[in-house]
């Protein structure tokens, strides 16, 4: 099976994944008008999903760096989508924090292992690892759209076919797999190792994704409200601010991974950061209708370390890599989401602007701690490839 038709199908299936990551916030509503839900009813909702997902990412990480477990990819998938099915029929809160705990598991298993298989399938190509997460920022942003159009046809009591997502993705995860010699009946072996850990350099890495984290979803939380406010117009303002700040992250995953090809990926994501912090120090102070314009660059500029802090977490661990690329995609962003009720509560005391004031500060600090990373080395399984995509991208 030619590469790009494998990063495809594995981008394809990480958005089928991820679309449920997206599915929990926009059932909040829902929950909140058909079952009478108290706000804190329902943010322990959120909750539940994002710290069991948090708490079980680095065991599946571990598990996934000590012997190859393919067979995760199609069973965590149609476990985050049978979770989250399953949520909407249940009359019991126990039960529905419950369900959608389990879809944040299959969630948190997918992730370390999926890295790992796309790191094989890409072989190392920056561009193919970008197409890859791009599939998981799509999912996260089509989910409020497919929760609306399958609730809007009877209420929560047809929820169930939310899971159909999961299943197709399963089903495309099964050729690549099998393409890959390591179809989930096998369970395949792999080549040892190569590399040594630099775990210094790994830290300071996650650190800079967490800020990363803050400010992106602390934005995406509050961006309609504060698009409102800014421009003084009315829900269509708020929804295409948060289209926008969702379209730019596309655009910002794309031009990453392609920049990275010309040069340090370091050194692209330094860029990146501190064009995010231009943009949202515009989204914050300028009125008018200028702030989509900095949401967009806000986005864009976020978005471009998000797939090459991927692979620079697993060059990093090369011996690691499940546990690399599981923390990058998954825990540090769940990490991040915990401050969203800080910025709410200070935006209830002060104001929005007030509140959004502070994550002016976090593409700084993430600028910061790449300040003292070192591009890793490449290890040899993939220095060929990407020294060929380099000479491809020179020409």
């Amino acid at each position: 099976m030619p590469r790009n038709k494998r990063i495809v199908l594995l981008s394809v299936g990480h958005a089928c994944v991820d679309v449920y990551q997206g599915a929990v916030a926009a059932l909040v509503p829902l929950f909140v008008a058909e079952r009478a839900y108290s706000y804190a009813a329902a943010s322990g909702i959120v909750l539940a999903a994002s710290l069991l997902s948090s708490v079980a990412q680095p065991f599946f990480g571990a598990l996934t760096d000590r012997r190859p477990v393919p067979w995760l990819l199609p069973a965590s998938t149609v476990l985050g989508g049978l979770g989250v099915a399953l949520s909407g029929i249940s009359g019991s809160y126990a039960l529905t924090l419950l369900f959608v705990a389990l879809s944040g598991v299959g969630v948190a298993a997918y992730h370390p292992e999926s890295a790992r298989v796309a790191r094989i399938a890409s072989r190392g190509s920056h561009a193919s690892m970008g197409w890859f997460s791009l599939g998981g920022n799509v999912g996260f942003a089509t989910a409020p759209l497919l929760v609306a159009v399958v609730i809007a046809a009877g209420g929560l009591r047809f929820s169930p076919l939310l899971v159909l997502p999961a299943l197709v993705g399963a089903v495309l995860t099964l050729p690549v797999l099998r393409a890959l010699g390591e179809a989930p009946r096998t369970g395949g072996g792999r080549k040892a190792p190569e590399g040594r850990d630099d775990w210094g350099s790994f830290v300071r890495l996650s650190l800079a994704v967490v800020c990363r984290s803050i400010a992106f979803i602390g934005l995406s939380t509050f961006i309609a409200f504060h698009a409102r406010e800014q421009t003084g117009g009315g829900t269509a303002v708020g929804t295409a601010a948060l289209f926008v700040l969702y379209l730019g992250g596309a655009v910002g995953t794309i031009a990453g991974g392609n920049l990275a090809r010309r040069r340090d990926r370091v050194a692209v994501v330094r860029a990146g950061y501190l064009i995010a912090a231009a943009g949202v120090a515009g989204v914050v102070f300028v009125p008018g209708p200028a702030i989509f314009l900095f949401v967009a660059l806000t986005s864009i500029g976020l978005y471009v370390p998000f797939s090459l802090q991927v692979t620079l977490a697993q060059d990093y661990l090369p011996t690691r890599v499940g546990t690399a690329g599981g923390i990058t995609l998954g825990l540090t962003v769940s990490v991040g989401g915990l401050a969203s009720p800080v910025i709410g509560a200070i935006a209830d005391a002060a104001s929005l602007r007030t509140a959004l004031t502070p994550l002016i500060l976090m593409p700084v600090l993430s600028w910061l701690l790449f300040r003292l990373l070192p591009e890793p080395a490449v290890p040899d399984m993939l220095r060929g490839d990407r020294a060929e995509e380099a000479t491809h991208a020179a020409r």
